[in-house]
């Protein structure tokens, strides 16, 4: 595959906006959004479906060793244990997601406070109507390519409640940086790791991740979906090895992809030396994705990063244009 290819197919030209993502997460960092003022919250629902959902799963991740309790809604039902210290924030790129305004309109009923977060639409209009809380954010090509400048931009906005150092946002943007240089378009040669994930992707893939990195591998699921067209598995590697390993009993054309922390916890570490192990012993090829060192917002970030592009790669070389999702236009046009 060559540049001309990747022009050629991608038509819209998502794989440039990747390119830009780490000057995009600079530039929102930098950025002085509207700041929620509220305290005391010791539980927040993060309300987003597709591409804008994966923002609340990566949020989820950040604050798990935190005194918060966090709750992911990907429908229409808000939890029933909601009081003042409940702080329901609603992510809808386009502005329109009748679940997401659904969530919305529940929550106003209710004693929680709110943020919502789109880049315009009824949400905006709903918001204004009823004196919520709301920062506009333009959106860039797609959900799934606006995804760094919604994240910071809601991470800024949230700052007083969602305790993130600066120094680790910092971080993860000067470490997407250096992501960029081994996996951009200008580098399509070997040791672009999501080139080489792109081109081992034949079959079904299955991944396999560790407790702190599902936000990671359900963005990679959701990714290959709606830029590869592609049927896709995740699986928890320590739930795994509960059920899950005895389909690997029979051939099959589901294939294992491995997503690794650098710091996993040992006994997560035990699983993986296992799990590989028993590959091994089978015969069953599997591709091992490790992530960079730093903190849990850098290994994150950076292993979607590096995840999403491998999905626009797998789309262009399978003759795909990643940026059509031609079946949830469908789905949206019933609704």
């Amino acid at each position: 595959m060559d540049l001309e290819d990747l022009e050629r197919i991608d038509i819209k030209k998502m794989y440039e906006i990747y390119d830009n993502w780490p000057k995009i997460a600079r530039d929102s960092l930098n950025s002085n959004p509207k700041k929620l003022e509220v305290k005391g919250i010791d539980h927040i629902v993060f309300s987003g479906m597709g591409g804008s959902g994966s923002i609340g799963d990566v949020i989820s991740s950040i604050l798990s060793k935190e005194n918060i309790h966090v709750t992911i809604v990907k429908g229409y039902h808000l939890p029933t244990n909601l009081n003042s210290n409940t702080l329901v924030v609603t992510i809808s790129v386009s502005g329109n997601t009748k679940e997401t305004l659904s969530i919305l309109e529940n929550a106003k009923e209710s004693n929680a406070k709110i943020a919502a977060f789109s880049s315009g639409g009824i949400m905006e209009d709903f918001c204004k109507s009823n004196n919520i809380f709301h920062q506009k954010i333009e959106a860039i090509h797609s959900p799934r390519a606006s995804f760094p400048k919604f994240l910071f931009i809601i991470l800024k906005s949230l700052e007083q409640i969602i305790p993130i150092r600066t120094e680790d946002l910092t971080e993860a943007v000067d470490e997407l940086e250096k992501t960029k240089k081994i996996i951009f378009s200008g580098n399509l040669k070997e040791g672009n790791i999501s080139l080489e994930l792109a081109k081992w992707i034949k079959d079904i893939p299955l991944i396999y991740y560790p407790w702190g990195l599902q936000s990671a591998a359900i963005r990679f699921k959701n990714s290959l979906q709606e830029n590869s067209k592609l049927h896709v598995i995740t699986e928890d590697v320590v739930e795994a090895c509960h059920n899950g390993i005895v389909s690997w009993e029979r051939k099959s054309n589901v294939k294992p992809i491995l997503i690794k922390g650098r710091d996993d916890y040992v006994k997560t570490i035990e699983r993986w030396e296992v799990l590989t192990e028993f590959f091994k012993n089978n015969k069953i090829g599997y591709f091992e994705i490790k992530s960079i060192s730093g903190s849990i917002l850098s290994k994150i970030i950076n292993l979607i990063f590096i995840l999403d592009y491998c999905s626009i790669y797998h789309a262009v070389l399978n003759n795909i244009d990643p940026s059509p999702v031609n079946s949830i236009d469908f789905i949206k046009s019933r609704l």
